[in-house]
């Protein structure tokens, strides 16, 4: 086997790149990499520079994982602000850095791509020891594998200095339900009464709601979820690190996995809530509403994508980073995992001291939050692993 390093995905075919993907991660995809580039939205000024790694058996892609080269931390969501500043305070050169993930997405998903047919394990440790090296080639810091799969972290092994970091978002999981009706069976009483009158409000704002694929939306609504995303980058403070031209290239490339959940005036998007779906998973990303409307956010971005997952048999939806909000509406704590190298000792030695505290301090907090979630006493189970 031999490694390369692809200074974009177009250097590979999306059908040699896609054959690595899996079932149920639409980030991951060549469309989706390809997207993010060719509009922009990394390479360029953004401080996302593409690296990807690849494993080939002559002229046979058979591993290969994203990876970029950052000049910041923006757009992560499992934050090292922290280490930044340790290492600054010490003199230690913290960026570039190396890191695996899809850009300004906090999904779970493969990050270590393989072939059928392959060892999985002998194309993680491959795909993993070339990082260190590339991190070393290219005066890196550090490299971060973020947001990674329950399998994936299995298969890994914790060589080359690779330190393991847990995190939490909250994610809901399906228990075998029927229809939204039997969701809320699940729910204490207090809680059930709660959503239902959440989502008696916001039909009560007299709108249309409904959920579309993205094959079903027009040029105008095109149009308009550019404007929603812009509006709620604005609204929580957020970069707008999506381009307009990512939009348009998502009508032409993406419309087959995303999914929106809008609210409509006379035809016309002034809420909308837009999500990407793969296989057994839905994904919840983007937000934007143009009025102040009553319990809106909980029904669009919750309630109708929920609806759509208990409809076609989904195991799993990932409504984004952070948010406790989440909780009341039936989305367990779930941990996530990530791998860090850091080259400096120095550096590497605090991290490693902090990693079990932090890892200690979420286990804590997600058990104290299913203790206050919805579910009723005997529904308070455990989520499975992401």
């Amino acid at each position: 086997m031999n490694t390369r390093v692809l200074s974009t995905i177009h250097d590979v075919t999306a059908a040699e790149w896609d054959r690595l993907v899996g079932d149920d991660d639409p980030f991951v995809e060549h469309a989706f990499l390809s997207t993010l580039e060719d509009s922009g939205s990394v390479g360029g000024e953004s401080g996302w520079q593409p690296r990807h790694l690849t494993l080939w058996e002559e002229e046979r892609l058979v591993g290969a994982a994203p990876m970029y080269r950052k000049t910041h931390s923006y757009g992560e969501f499992i934050f090292d602000w922290a280490w930044a500043d340790a290492a600054a305070r010490t003199g230690i050169e913290y960026f570039p850095k190396l890191v695996s993930m899809v850009p300004v997405t906090p999904a779970t998903g493969r990050r270590l791509l393989w072939a059928p047919e392959q060892d999985r394990a002998v194309v993680c440790e491959h795909l993993m020891n070339a990082s260190v090296d590339l991190a070393r080639e290219e005066g890196a810091s550090s490299v971060h594998w973020l947001f990674l799969r329950d399998e994936e972290l299995a298969l890994t092994v914790e060589s080359q200095g690779f330190m393991r970091r847990l995190s939490q978002q909250f994610h809901w999981h399906n228990d075998g339900y029927s229809d939204f009706d039997d969701y809320l069976r699940s729910f204490r009483s207090s809680m059930r009464k709660q959503v239902r009158r959440e989502r008696r409000r916001a039909l009560g704002a007299g709108l249309e709601l409904g959920v579309d694929t993205g094959k079903e939306l027009s040029e105008a609504d095109w149009q308009a979820l550019y404007v929603m995303y812009r509006v709620g980058c604005a609204r929580y403070g957020s970069p707008d690190y999506l381009t307009e031209k990512f939009f348009v290239l998502a009508k032409e490339r993406l419309a087959h996995r995303i999914v929106v959940a809008t609210a409509r005036r006379d035809g016309e998007i002034v809420a909308a809530s837009i999500a990407f779906e793969k296989g057994a998973c839905l994904f919840g990303r983007y937000w934007g509403c143009l009025e102040d409307l009553d319990c809106m956010h909980f029904e669009l971005c919750y309630y109708r994508l929920i609806e759509r997952a208990i409809t076609k048999g989904m195991s799993r939806f990932e409504a984004g980073a952070q948010g406790e909000h989440k909780l009341r509406r039936g989305m367990l704590p779930t941990a996530i995992h990530s791998l860090h190298w850091i080259d400096d000792e120095r550096l590497r030695g605090a991290v490693a001291d902090f990693l079990p505290r932090e890892a200690f301090m979420h286990l804590k907090r997600m058990d104290s939050y299913r203790e206050h979630g919805p579910f009723r006493r005997d529904q308070c189970e455990e989520p499975g692993g992401s």
